[in-house]
């Protein structure tokens, strides 16, 4: 197992190295407008996942994985010719989740705050179904909590 600096540090390189590659060297159409946003790579240096995003629709991001799988070789290549290790890393394009969970907390964002509008309207109307303050004060009642003498009752004294 490889050193986990060493591995992230062999990481990001190929992330670079990967990005490098598809903005100059691949001229396929079907490659949309891709960005790479992640690389992570095993404890043994033998797999590397590259996460990518694509803009665009349903239609587009189809097409680029169809042309990512396609220059995995080339890609592959490249990132063992410019990186000098021992056995490259065979490579698996992976499109990232992230644009998906930000839209989906956006939305969940936006329900809370509609709901927390719609509390404060209901909230602004409304009307106490008691006394305004239910509570009881100290000044309130002075002498109620008065204990007398006999606060000491039911109280063993060993004191002889």
């Amino acid at each position: 197992m490889a050193d986990p600096a060493r591995a992230r540090k062999l990481a990001d390189r190929i992330r670079e190295i990967a990005a490098e590659t598809l903005e100059r060297r691949v001229k396929d159409p079907r490659l949309g407008f891709v960005t790479i946003t992640d690389a992570k790579i095993t404890g043994d240096l033998r797999d590397a996942t590259v996460f990518y995003t694509v803009y665009g629709d349903e239609n587009e991001r189809t097409a680029t994985a169809a042309a990512l799988d396609s220059v995995k070789g080339l890609v592959r290549s490249e990132v063992g010719r410019r990186t000098g290790v021992r056995y490259t890393p065979t490579l698996q394009f992976v499109a990232d989740a992230i644009p998906d969970n930000a839209a989906h907390l956006d939305d969940l964002l936006r329900t809370a705050r509609e709901a927390d509008e719609q509390v404060a309207r209901v909230a602004a109307d409304a009307q106490y179904a008691g006394e305004r303050d239910p509570y009881r004060r100290a000044d309130d009642d002075a002498g109620a909590d008065d204990l007398g003498d006999d606060s000491t009752e039911g109280v063993d004294d060993d004191r002889a």
